[in-house]
């Protein structure tokens, strides 16, 4: 039966995703999620920053929807809280908190912005549209993670590639704890196919991203979604084209460092 075998779908992947709604951010003794309230460590970014020698200080708040008329250093990029709890990138299951997301900005000791062709500090409201691809939602809480480089960092690869380790060496303790709360008492939950139709138009989409170098840079298949660690950089692959699955795309294969 020639019909059936040219409409028989063939799975390939299943992405599983599940999503934690956060409301509001506290400091407290541990990281942990309660309620709909991320409790964050206190002073948690200083047990990271020894780690990072091209970085002299770094500091975190929490910028709530309705204080957005705030000054903030130049906007090195936004990114979600993501983790794998089964299976690698793209197949198994991911748990997402929604109604935050993280925002890192950088500058160095002299008041050098982390930027490249223009940098984006100045008040927040200014410098962001929201509610876009690539940037938070307008009413997410934003975790400000606001790193000064030693004098000069910000001009090569080295210093930027440095803030966004700290970072997600920073937000790991969030995924840590986000893996091992139950998927049943998630807030929602979506399931995604790679499928081959037989017979069907094969759709390929082309992206380009960015691969200069210092502020300009693409991390790609790390350990955690839209993270940073154990990831490689589009430049250190020569800038050469890669081929990912939808579902590896939308479980955060890439983070867009620009």
């Amino acid at each position: 039966m020639w019909w059936l075998e040219m409409n028989n779908e063939i799975e390939l992947r299943r992405l599983v995703i599940k999503t934690f709604h956060i409301n509001k951010i506290e400091f407290d003794d541990k990281t942990f999620i309660e309620n709909g309230i991320l409790h964050l460590k206190r002073g948690i970014e200083q047990e990271y920053l020894m780690e990072e020698p091209l970085v002299k200080d770094v500091k975190i708040n929490v910028v709530y929807p309705n204080a957005h008329d705030i000054f903030v250093n130049s906007i090195m990029d936004f990114s979600p809280v993501a983790v794998k709890v089964l299976g690698k990138m793209g197949e198994g299951i991911t748990h997402v908190i929604t109604g935050m997301a993280v925002m890192l900005t950088g500058v160095d000791e002299n008041g050098i912005q982390v930027a490249e062709f223009g940098s984006s500090e100045g008040i927040l409201s200014e410098q962001v549209v929201f509610d876009k691809a690539g940037t938070p939602l307008k009413n997410d809480i934003l975790l400000h993670i606001d790193v000064t480089l030693i004098a000069g960092g910000g001009g090569s690869r080295p210093g930027p590639t440095a803030a966004h380790r700290l970072c997600d060496k920073i937000i790991q303790e969030i995924r840590d704890y986000l893996k091992k709360m139950n998927g049943r008492f998630c807030d929602e939950k979506h399931e995604y196919f790679d499928k081959i139709k037989p017979g069907k138009k094969k759709v390929i989409i082309i992206k380009q991203v960015a691969g200069q170098g210092a502020m300009y840079d693409t991390q790609l298949l790390s350990k955690e979604p839209g993270g940073f660690v154990g990831g490689r950089s589009i430049i250190d692959m020569g800038n050469m084209p890669i081929v990912l699955s939808p579902n590896e795309y939308r479980d955060g294969a890439l983070r867009a460092m620009n």
